[in-house]
């Protein structure tokens, strides 16, 4: 790769535009952009029938959101300072006849570019045409440095048109009635798909599955972060968020419903007003969220048997498999990689080393061997 260009010095967080791979472009888009098929064989109930997105495989992995484990000496060198960075890839495809291209009817544009709130808005930087073996591909591409942990919004300019991303599915909607499309970088804790009583509910439902709200859970975290010294609690705590949520599972989950599972994004919307009112009946006086431990657990059994007094299966048929999604969703937030949302500060990850060893009183679950620094200790991985 080349060096990095500097680009809004002005900023507190100045973008950078780091040289295109065309190879790296290619290998990361062509499998999902370039198939001939013309059904909706890829809408599972999060498009709209006549949404050409319905036909583009995995559309939600655009833009490309990668790590960025360059170094410069200028921002951080060895220091791991491209740590708290993505390697933002902005694809855009010119339409061809005859091809599953969304971008347009034929042709190749003169100029792509694409403004967003990672830059200036009146700035567009330019898109550069990707090319296989000297020849070009249809393909427009720009890769930029971005701080993680936050969303934004952008556009594309095309022959100084500003239009929507036609792939990505991610969308919003401003007050002023505007609409841009949308993309989130890792560690990302900014709430995406649910509102705050949602959220709470679902944290409710979390703590009934996942260990973290056990005293022998709690008595961990709260000796955990107890022994790590200021500067260790600086950096380990500096994408993550209160402890008392189980970890950051929701986190995690709100960013699942936002991208790779958007289309079960329905299924908690349904579910979620359907508990609450049902909690509501079994404590008239108090918040769905504030209801007692019994409620929920109660409700968690009826869901497990599929028979839950006062559920309306005229709008969601079977709790059991919302429980099952729920579950499955869970336990992978609390034991993936930090950089999805959750396991807050590898908090999971912690508490299986801690749990599991052998009769020397050696972990069995050694996962920093495994993790790029400075989270782990591996100097090759890069995450």
């Amino acid at each position: 790769m080349g060096r990095l260009t500097k680009f809004g010095e002005d900023r507190a967080m100045a973008v950078q535009v780091i040289a295109n791979d065309d190879q790296y472009i290619l290998n990361h888009c062509t499998r999902f952009l370039t198939r001939r098929n013309t059904d909706a064989r890829h809408n599972f109930g999060q498009y709209d029938p006549s949404d050409p997105r319905a036909r583009i495989c995995e559309a939600w992995r655009f833009p490309i959101i990668d790590s960025h484990a360059e170094t410069d000496g200028a921002d951080g060198g060895d220091d791991g300072g491209n740590y708290a960075f993505n390697r933002v890839t902005f694809v855009y495809r010119a339409g061809e006849p005859g091809s599953s291209g969304v971008a347009g009817a034929g042709g190749t544009p003169g100029q792509v570019g694409v403004i967003g709130t990672f830059a200036k808005l009146y700035e567009p930087i330019a898109l550069s045409p990707v090319r296989f073996l000297g020849e070009p591909t249809g393909y427009f591409a720009v890769a930029l440095r971005v701080p993680k942990g936050q969303a934004y919004r952008y556009k594309f300019m095309v022959d100084g048109k500003a239009m929507l991303d036609p792939v990505n599915p991610q969308q919003i909607r401003e007050p002023n009635g505007h609409t841009w499309s949308r993309f989130f970088t890792h560690l990302c804790t900014q709430p995406l798909s649910f509102e705050s009583w949602e959220l709470a509910i679902l944290e409710r439902l979390v703590d009934h599955i996942m260990p973290f709200r056990t005293k022998d859970g709690q008595d961990f975290l709260q000796f955990f972060y107890n022994q790590l010294d200021a500067q260790q609690k600086k950096r380990q705590y500096l994408f993550s968020y209160r402890l008392d949520q189980s970890v950051g599972i929701v986190n995690f989950m709100d960013n699942l419903v936002a991208r790779e599972e958007r289309h079960h994004l329905i299924d908690y919307k349904i579910c979620l007003e359907l508990i609450a009112d049902i909690v509501r009946q079994r404590a008239t006086d108090i918040e769905p969220a504030k209801a007692p431990k019994e409620i929920f657990i109660g409700l968690y059994g009826e869901m497990a048997s599929g028979q839950v007094a006062g559920w309306d299966t005229s709008r969601y048929n079977d709790p059991t498999y919302f429980l099952q999604m729920l579950r499955r969703h869970a336990f992978t937030g609390a034991f993936s990689h930090p950089k999805y949302g959750g396991n807050a500060s590898a908090l999971g990850w912690r508490y299986l080393a801690d749990r599991f060893r052998n009769a020397g009183g050696e972990t069995l679950f050694d996962w920093e061997r495994a993790i790029e620094q400075p989270l782990g200790t591996n100097a090759d991985y890069h995450g």
